[in-house]
């Protein structure tokens, strides 16, 4: 079976669901948990439920509402995905990295991507934001793995720089207009879709990780497979395993997502409109 025009043909059918629905964009950005309200900043929004768009997984987390959404920010065509899909929900690597091909099909050149995550780092603390500077992933996998679709870019891309440096640059200015402390440090991810054990974590701080998660990577690397300028921004919602002497929730991290949202939102209003 060719599996790379399979691969073509469900991303061709999922990009044209959405340029018919939504339109064009030409910013993207993937809301993580708890941010996705940023989606009603949009004007003359246009919504296509995920379960709508042609070979596209469902979102099965709580705090992920499974619509793509898509208008006018500060006078730039914006597309936000409220809810995104993880490898622990079963699905594979292709399926967690469908919408960016999609977005790069629909004009997206430039990839926010948010999401979160546990503290490492022993200076962060819970409601920190946090500019991811590098990734690293003990997954195993890769959503590049298998026939390469040279449409969408090389057999062997470059990650040197997987986050733009004039991005980041820009969000830390933003930050500081906005009166804001920003972190910026290492996004390690997991599989999940249990929480680490505190001999994870210490292996993590060895190998230089300032933040943990089950998320981003894939879908970082799919975008600079396509040529995608990329800027990543984390939050801090709780310390990971072994830092604190209690047990991790999902109801911890979705309480502090939603009491960080809104300087989260307003770090993002700001940078789109600098853009």
């Amino acid at each position: 079976m060719d599996t790379g025009m399979d691969e073509r043909k469900r991303i061709e059918e999922a990009a044209q669901k959405v340029l018919e629905t939504c339109g064009a964009a030409d910013i993207g950005i993937i809301l993580g948990s708890g941010l996705g309200e940023y989606a009603q900043a949009l004007e003359e929004a246009r919504r296509l439920p995920y379960s709508e768009i042609p070979g596209f997984p469902r979102s099965t987390v709580e705090g992920h509402a499974g619509m793509w959404c898509c208008g006018t920010l500060h006078g730039k065509r914006v597309a936000m995905m409220q809810g995104r899909f993880h490898y622990y929900e079963g699905y594979s690597m292709k399926d967690v990295t469908l919408p960016v091909r999609v977005m790069q099909k629909t004009g997206v050149k430039t990839l926010i991507v948010t999401n979160a995550c546990g503290g490492i780092n022993l200076g962060y603390r819970p409601g920190d934001l946090m500019v991811i500077g590098d990734v690293f992933s003990l997954t195993g996998q890769n959503p590049l793995i298998g026939e390469n679709l040279e449409e969408f870019g090389p057999r062997f891309p470059d990650m040197s720089c997987a986050f733009d440096r004039e991005l980041r640059a820009l969000a830390h200015a933003c930050a500081k207009e906005l009166g804001m402390t920003l972190r910026e440090g290492v996004y390690a991810q997991m599989t999940g879709p249990c929480y680490e054990t505190p001999a994870e974590i210490r292996m993590l701080r060895v190998l230089g990780a300032d933040a943990v998660g089950m998320s981003t990577v894939p879908e970082v690397i799919a975008a600079r497979h396509g040529g995608m300028r990329v800027l990543g921004i984390s939050c801090i919602t709780n310390m990971a395993a072994g830092i604190l002497d209690q047990p991790l929730n999902h109801a911890e991290v979705t309480q502090t997502a939603n009491r960080v949202k809104d300087r989260f939102k307003n770090l993002l209003d700001v940078v789109i409109a600098r853009m």
